[in-house]
């Protein structure tokens, strides 16, 4: 049933995006309200695993993301320490099979560009680019938002506003009062190579290579055109920025031998393939704050921005989008009680998956003497075991979650 509300989505990024789909499907209006000119190609690759999957699919997605996504078959997982791979851990049809939906890797572009010609063809939905949010004031019953759209002075009266302006959020610190974010001492480092450049093996496995302070993780994308890479290493450069050049032998030298750490050849090839890098500060936000405030809420990274050592991020956000929807299309709730019930149903939900990515940052970086029992551990568990450990992530669904 139509639901007689409009919400302002601020973030046109993966969460915000996924938020407006979600709102919109449960009858609901949307305004979306996007710094940015235009939506460029920011970043790299994503893993969508069913958790996710599964929503994107039930938005009427899955026709125009199986066209750019590449399912892999299986996740290799190596560490430098043993010198080769550990384990295989099935994918696929595996997955498709145990949890219902796919494991997807993509490109981020590719996924919102999905998103937003979803959105743009919803009538219920209005997406402003190149808009800045100056103000927001709580009023009786609804929020104004004071707004310049192009440059032009605009205001816009709604039921609720919904922070998706990313890991730097201004909602959360400026409207809400939220913790700033804070960096990790850590950073990634991404590039793309063409598919037909890298070993046959790759074309349709995902891989994951673990060494003492660092970890390399690849996986095809863009249709299997290309390779995605990203190294994680360790470091105290701060940017907001997503995506900063760096100079291909300052890249190509923290994976030197003489760093410290002897990668094998077949991840030093990987890394001296790419003819240009770019970089991101990795920065996190603790959800032990109160993400709603009245008619106001957060979503995705704005709320509780992770480390990649999970592969969740992207994926929480949509997750954020399905519930915030059914707790704003319940008939009868008000939209910050609706707000405040969202929060109470995810806060539990990212704080594990969060705690879990943090526990695996500091498992794939292990020194030589405990990554020996690390490896040790993964060689004697089989693919469907490994595959199992998953499952109270992978599994999750919408329906699955009860009210508080």
């Amino acid at each position: 049933m139509p639901v007689d509300r409009n919400i302002v989505v601020v973030g046109a990024g993966i969460g915000g995006l996924a938020a407006a789909l979600s709102l919109a499907r449960a009858g609901v209006g949307v305004t979306v309200l996007e710094r940015a000119p235009q939506l460029a190609e920011v970043g790299a690759g994503l893993q969508i695993s069913p958790n996710a999957s599964r929503i994107l699919v039930g938005l009427g997605l899955q026709t125009a993301l199986d066209a750019v996504a590449v399912t892999p078959e299986a996740l290799v997982v190596h560490s430098t320490r043993a010198g080769g791979a550990l384990a295989e851990i099935p994918l696929g049809p595996a997955v498709a099979r145990r949890f219902g939906a796919p494991y997807w890797v993509i490109h981020r572009a590719d996924l919102q560009a999905a998103l937003v010609d979803a959105v743009r063809a919803n009538p219920a939905i209005a997406l402003h680019l190149d808009t800045r949010v100056d103000r927001m004031t709580a009023e009786p019953g609804s929020v104004r938002v004071e707004a310049s759209v192009a440059g032009e002075a605009r205001r816009f009266v709604t039921d609720g506003v919904v922070g998706a302006d990313g890991v730097w959020s201004m909602v959360r610190t400026g409207t809400l009062g939220g913790p700033p974010a804070r960096y990790s001492g850590r950073m990634a480092l991404r590039a793309t190579i063409p598919i037909d450049e890298t070993p046959p093996e790759w074309h349709r496995k995902s891989g994951i290579w673990m060494a003492p302070r660092a970890h390399l993780v690849h996986y095809p994308v863009r249709s299997g055109r290309e390779l995605n890479l990203v190294a994680i290493v360790e470091g105290a450069w701060e940017d907001e920025s997503w995506s900063v050049p760096i100079e291909r032998d300052d890249v190509v030298a923290m994976f030197d031998p003489v760093s410290g750490t002897r990668w094998p050849e077949a991840a030093r090839a990987l890394i001296l393939s790419p003819r240009t890098w770019t970089r991101w500060a990795l920065a996190g936000v603790d959800p032990r704050f109160d993400w709603s405030g009245g008619p106001v809420t957060l979503l995705g990274d704005a709320a509780h921005a992770m480390l990649p050592f999970a592969a969740q991020g992207a994926a929480m956000a949509i997750e954020d989008a399905a519930i915030l929807a059914g707790e704003v299309a319940r008939p009868g709730i008000a939209v910050a009680d609706a707000f405040a019930a969202y929060e109470r149903l995810r806060k539990g939900r990212v704080s594990a998956v969060r705690e879990f990515a943090e526990t695996n940052g500091r498992i794939y970086h292990l020194g030589d003497a405990l990554a020996f029992l690390r490896d040790a551990g993964l060689r004697l568990a089989s693919g469907a075991q490994l595959l199992e450990r998953q499952a109270w992530i992978y599994g999750w669904s919408p329906e699955g979650t009860r009210p508080l």
